[in-house]
């Protein structure tokens, strides 16, 4: 019988996890640091030469200090805002440029932007560079799409199905006999199914998100590293390390695409020329396996084989104890309470996904963030929240008694030119406008 954890892979693992929290923290990016990243990303890419997506990740690289917004970039921006310096080029980012670790358009060309300090342990920087390459060319492979709330993983159910399927495909991707791995495969489909049987708009949303950012950190994995035991234990270590998550609601694909995957690349090594518009990676995964979903039955029995103490469960009774009174928080706050209502029309968000949180179905919250629009840029940091609605049309903060609309606790307004705030609709509210120009004499 084999073992379902090789010790080699867990060796790996172990280092990934120490180096990880061992590294000390970077000074500000200067010129070696900068050329470092863009030589591995070189080398990578190359490596890859395009055979995994049709198309060379190689391309514009910003490295940029968030402190000042200073850049060192491995090519010249079209638009001539940098100057060359030493090979590399250099300047500073406009304050109305989001900071992200993502694809950006900027000064006439796609670059993927990496937020100084970058990590300095080898497999995490080449798995951060090769998630964020493959961003920038994502979407003219036509991998891109439209996010939902998935506010459903932020309840108790949600959630304990979530992590039982991660439990389950912890043990697939580390399992050497096939048998074995096709076990625990249906188990975590099993799980899944569930999951979207109790959700009715699980199944979309779910499937949306692991393809904008769960098939960009499969990628990761896949072409940073370059071993299959290296990639096996750190598809783990994504579900390990993502389990401590605050909120599952945007971050669970990071978790979920690399051993969804890494599993597909072992049952059927074409699946990646079958990512159409609506394609799901469990079900792709169940046709290359043959697993009929709609067969597996006994849950409370697969349920028993990852949870076997019932911790988990009461965890996440306790969590959920924790979120009612916090959703309640929220409502009274940032809903029935007097809000600055600010209109969405060409919005950018700066935010960490780690963070959001599910107010029922009114929207999602946001702990942290930066949102800029027409209107200017909001910016709310730790002991504040901003709630952006479901239909995406406007955006939520607490109003302070007698305030003015510009700063509130935990966040700050800044206008653009041309605009102002003005009494809401509704009493106590307010709302940003286009302030009307003067009639000439």
């Amino acid at each position: 019988m084999s073992r379902p954890y090789p010790l080699h892979a867990l060796a790996a693992l172990t280092c990934l996890l120490a180096c990880a929290v061992a590294m000390p923290v970077q000074a500000a990016p200067d010129r070696d640091g900068a050329v470092r990243v863009f030589e591995t990303a070189d080398t990578l890419c190359g490596r890859d030469g395009g055979a995994l997506w049709g198309e060379s990740l190689c391309g514009p690289i910003l490295v940029v200090d968030p402190a000042d917004r200073a850049v060192i970039a491995n090519r010249q921006d079209p638009g001539g805002v940098l100057v060359e310096q030493e090979g590399v080029f250099v300047g500073t980012l406009p304050e109305t440029a989001i900071l992200a670790n993502t694809r950006v358009e900027w000064s006439g060309s796609d670059w993927t932007q990496l937020l100084w300090p970058v990590p300095q342990e080898s497999s995490l920087l080449r798995v951060l560079l090769m998630h964020e390459m493959f961003h920038r060319i994502q979407p003219t492979l036509g991998l891109t799409r439209k996010e939902a709330g998935n506010r459903h993983l932020d309840t108790r159910d949600g959630r304990y199905l979530l992590q039982l399927e991660w439990r389950a495909l912890a043990r697939a991707v580390l399992a050497v006999d096939a048998d074995v791995r096709r076990a625990h495969v249906g188990d975590a489909l099993a799980f899944r199914a569930e999951r979207r049987r109790l959700f009715a708009d699980a199944a979309a949303e779910e499937a949306a998100l692991e393809i904008n950012e769960g098939i960009a950190e499969y990628t990761g994995v896949r072409l940073g590293l370059a071993r299959d035991e290296e990639r096996r234990a750190f598809a783990v270590f994504d579900l390990a390390r993502f389990i401590g998550a605050p909120s599952f609601v945007r971050s669970f694909a990071y978790a979920s695409g690399p051993p969804y995957g890494l599993l597909l690349d072992d049952a059927d090594p074409t699946w990646r020329s079958r990512l159409g518009a609506d394609a799901d990676l469990g079900i792709l995964l169940a046709q290359a396996l043959r697993i009929d979903v709609a067969a597996l039955a006994d849950l409370d029995a697969r349920q028993r084989r990852y949870d076997a103490d019932g911790s988990l469960r009461s965890a996440e009774d306790a969590r959920d104890r924790e979120r009612l009174a916090r959703v309640s928080h929220w409502r009274a706050t940032l809903v029935d309470g007097p809000v600055l209502v600010l209109p969405l029309q060409h919005m950018n968000v700066q935010f960490n996904p780690q963070t959001l949180a599910a107010l029922d179905d009114i929207g999602t919250v946001y702990p942290t963030l930066r949102l800029t629009d027409t209107w200017g840029a909001l910016d709310v940091v730790e002991g504040g929240a901003a709630l952006i609605h479901a239909d995406y049309t406007r955006a939520t903060v607490a109003l302070p008694r007698n305030g003015d609309g510009r700063r509130g606790e935990g966040w700050t307004l800044t206008l653009a030119p041309g605009w102002t705030v003005t009494p809401g609709p509704r009493a106590g509210d307010m709302t940003l406008v286009r302030e009307v120009s003067a009639s000439p004499p």
